[in-house]
């Protein structure tokens, strides 16, 4: 039987979730469960309606992102996770693309490129993720902010149960935190250089409007790690 794979998607209130549920249930892939945690949203769910059918729709009180991350893995049961920001798209072969690739380099966790599109869906800047680097580059990459986009990641199970979820004190950086879990434990983050996903630019998304507190909290992820991170760099691992 083929590996299932889990997609999360976390939504508050958000006009672009139709077409975010749109793209994962386009998937080339069959085996796939899609999991929309409602973060006690007050508006868009309506949004939804056509596809409630075809979706796990899990409701809860408004916690902020982590929350609603961590709460759609505990109900999935796929082998694999991914996530989906709600204003963000999967394109048609993310999942067996990624799939493959990762049973072929026997990964735990790997991220891809992606696009940016605008509020319209169109593409702005193709491929408009890192280049590939060694392992060293890497995390001298972390040194200076989060290489890693949160909705081109693909995750066993099973490295989850190992290394834990989200912290959920976290608002926006449990996603950082979680690749620097990772790294100091040793596990390789592969990356596959391709565009996967579409990533969606636009005035109301919360890295724009919170910056500043990101900003703050970014600081913060790091110092926790950062002499982890140093021991590695110096090891060259």
């Amino acid at each position: 039987m083929s590996a299932r794979v889990s997609i999360v998607i976390p939504f508050y209130n958000c006009p672009y979730i139709e077409q975010a549920v749109s793209s994962a249930l386009n998937q080339t892939y069959p085996n796939i469960e899609i999991i929309v945690v409602d973060d006690g949203s007050t508006s868009c769910a309506e949004l939804m309606a056509p596809h409630r059918h075809r979706i796990y729709y899990l409701g809860k009180q408004n916690g902020g992102t982590a929350t609603a991350l961590n709460h759609g893995i505990r109900h999935s049961s796929g082998d694999y996770i991914a996530w989906l920001s709600s204003d963000d798209m999967f394109y048609p072969d993310k999942i067996r693309v990624q799939l493959e690739y990762m049973i072929k380099h026997k990964a735990l966790i790997s991220h891809t490129n992606f696009n940016y599109i605008d509020e319209n869906g169109t593409v702005t800047q193709h491929s408009a993720g890192a280049s590939s680097m060694t392992r060293r580059e890497l995390l001298q990459t972390f040194l200076r902010g989060n290489p890693v986009n949160g909705c081109t990641v693909m995750i066993k199970r099973s490295l989850l149960q190992r290394l834990g979820l989200f912290d959920e004190k976290l608002p926006y950086t449990h996603d950082y935190d979680l690749w620097y879990r990772i790294l100091i434990a040793g596990i390789p983050l592969h990356y596959l250089n391709q565009p996967l996903t579409a990533y969606r630019r636009h005035p109301g998304m919360g890295s724009i409007r919170h910056q500043g507190v990101i900003g703050q909290e970014i600081i913060s992820v790091q110092r926790r790690y950062i002499r982890e991170l140093y021991r590695l760099i110096q090891r060259g691992r």
